[in-house]
């Protein structure tokens, strides 16, 4: 059995769905059984509670060869680095009383550097947990930005014929579609082939810059004239805060796009860590998310 954490998420449900497809016996773990109902639908195990809840994440991944482990972004947290360390903290704790040997964890490009990361930095010291388990097979995963993050400008191509962000227009990105991070998940959780601790990058087929990627999306939607545009810090933070970030989350999230910005997170591209999704497949998408023909 492969038990999958944030099996609901952007991530996770792709993961579940690559291993059901393969004929895999999985444990979908997340908070709200009625989300799990799809994979349920398909044979798939399934356990709705909160990676808070030590006890039970226990109990869920007792017997499974493998697990996923991932830690739920919860954007309005308070203190998000804290709300980190408590479910790392959690997921750590139940993979030690179960017994599980081997562990794929997503972490995240830059999670090699000590601080100015923002909420990576939660995401290093959940590394840093799990690398002090003993006898357990831990593969980290650190992706680089996903390229669906480039969906929540979808509202603003439609209303302003922009995209836009914190980060610069001319910054050389590596981008990685979520659906090739599943992929790579899946295939080292089923070969567990894997051993002591160990890392791998994921950054994408290419590297673009937010003005390459507009272009991109642009002719993909019929809008050549579609264009980017840096926000500043400032518009950045009421943005964030106007969609239910705390003031702590905020504040991390500027630190993140600071760090990209002055190009402290970057990757070392080999032939192993380029994925296969290119841009131009990705942004296939927008044509019915923003108003394209």
């Amino acid at each position: 059995m492969i038990a999958v954490t944030g099996a609901t998420g952007n991530i996770g449900s792709k993961l579940t769905r690559i291993l059901l497809d393969k004929g895999e016996k999985v444990l979908c773990i997340a908070r709200h059984a009625d989300k799990l109902i799809p994979f349920t639908d398909r044979g798939a195990g399934a356990v709705a509670i909160s990676l808070a809840q030590t006890d039970l994440l226990a109990e869920a991944f007792y017997g499974a060869e493998a697990v996923f482990a991932m830690i739920p972004p919860n954007y309005a947290a308070p203190d998000f680095l804290a709300y980190q360390d408590m479910i790392g903290t959690s997921l750590v704790e139940a993979i030690e009383q179960s017994g599980v040997k081997n562990v794929v964890n997503l972490s995240s490009l830059g999670a090699d550097l000590p601080d100015k990361t923002g909420p990576i930095k939660g995401l290093r010291a959940q590394e840093l947990r799990l690398n002090r388990l003993k006898g357990v097979n831990v593969l980290h995963l650190q992706p680089a930005y996903f390229m669906e993050n480039l969906l929540v400008n979808a509202d603003l191509i439609k209303t302003q014929n922009i995209m836009g962000s914190a980060l610069r227009s001319d910054l050389q990105m590596h981008m990685v579609a979520t659906r090739d991070i599943a992929a790579v998940a899946a295939q080292h959780l089923q070969k567990r082939d894997f051993a002591g601790k160990s890392v791998v990058q994921l950054l994408g087929r290419s590297d673009l810059t937010m003005d390459e990627a507009t272009a991109i999306i642009g002719r993909k939607i019929d809008k050549p004239d579609l264009r980017y545009v840096q926000f500043s810090y400032e518009d950045t933070e009421k943005a964030l805060a106007g969609i239910g970030f705390s003031a702590d989350a905020v504040k991390l999230f500027i630190e993140m796009s600071r760090a990209f910005n002055e190009g402290l997170i970057k990757g070392i591209r080999t032939k192993e860590n380029t994925t296969g999704t290119a841009f131009e497949e990705f942004a296939q998408i927008f044509r019915s998310l923003a108003g394209g023909r």
